[in-house]
């Protein structure tokens, strides 16, 4: 029985490989394609110049050594004996083949049980697909695709200057499950033109598609990201942590109970943003929706009641 009214992550990955395990981050000198102009420019609106590589090392660094010296001083600390190369900062397949494959390659240790990469679903090639389940046959190792969607609701990921839809993700998902990758998926629940409707509609469709893990986290504001502007101009609202608290509940009572949780709120370096998690701290807001789940007898899983033909069952 789960302590937490939630699948914990570190629970599932202790369950998965017989003791606990640490991610490590890397960073890459690479950008996304609705950044350079590909796609689009700007970059996500809730996303500034660093990306998501607040705790990664400098890019400059060889994936080797940034994994090494993480690795000596995680295991050190920790006396930690296994471990995730996590991919983290940007779109990681936004990167010609030869230049891919050799960072993963990189990555490749004994005690590395599981290679994550961080990456937009509309950015994953078959000829990276193909590579990887090379990589996984031959070294026995597991790989994870981390996909950013943020929400279901197509006219928001458009107002977010994602680049993409809800059909893109769907594809990456299946193609990634075909070759029996771990697929995890980063969503953010409140969204100024989402709803509690959109938040429940998100958890049933990773639950349809069969998810193996989900970040959860709210909007924040970075600075030098486009939102940025939109918070000093005073267009920007986050909601209440009330609301936050209330949606993060719901959408776990709706998530499948066989998804791992690998975070229910995000944070960031002070510095680094405008604004932040209801000037809040995570563990604050994590305490606050596991005691909503609890008052209001919630576990995840529990209005999981949507799938397999459920009105012939």
């Amino acid at each position: 029985m789960m302590n937490e009214p939630y699948y914990v992550y570190s629970d599932y990955l202790r369950k998965k490989y017989g003791e606990k395990v640490y991610r490590i981050p890397l960073n890459l000198p690479l950008t996304c394609p609705n950044r350079d102009g590909r796609i689009g420019v700007g970059g996500c609106s809730f996303c500034a110049d660093i990306g998501a590589g607040f705790e990664s090392l400098d890019s400059a660094k060889p994936v080797r050594e940034q994994l090494e010296e993480n690795i000596a001083y995680i295991g050190k600390k920790y006396k930690a004996k296994k471990f995730i190369a996590y991919f983290q900062n940007y779109t990681n397949t936004y990167v010609e083949q030869t230049a891919f494959e050799a960072y993963i390659r990189e990555a490749i240790r004994e005690d590395v049980v599981e290679i994550a990469i961080a990456t937009r679903p509309d950015c994953v090639s078959e000829e990276q697909l193909e590579f990887l389940e090379r990589i996984k046959q031959h070294y026995d190792i597991e790989i994870n695709l981390e996909l950013g969607l943020q929400t279901v609701n197509y006219r928001t990921l458009e107002l977010i200057n994602r680049g993409h839809g809800l059909a893109e993700f769907i594809d990456c998902v299946n193609r990634c499950k075909q070759r029996g990758f771990l697929v995890t998926t980063h969503m953010i629940l409140n969204l100024p033109t989402d709803d509690l409707t959109d938040v429940l509609e998100g958890a049933k469709v990773l639950s349809a598609l069969k998810i193996d893990g989900v970040k959860l986290h709210s909007l924040y504001v970075p600075r030098g990201s486009l939102m940025a502007k939109e918070f000093e101009e005073g267009r920007y609202t986050a909601g209440t942590v009330e609301d936050y608290v209330q949606r993060a509940a719901l959408f776990l009572s709706y998530l499948s109970s066989d998804i791992s949780i690998q975070r229910v709120v995000g944070r960031a370096p002070k510095e680094d943003v405008l604004d932040c998690n209801f000037n809040m701290s995570w563990w604050r807001i994590k305490d606050e929706i596991v005691k909503y789940m609890e008052e209001h007898q919630l576990r995840q899983g529990c209005n999981c009641n949507y799938l397999g033909g459920k009105i012939r069952r």
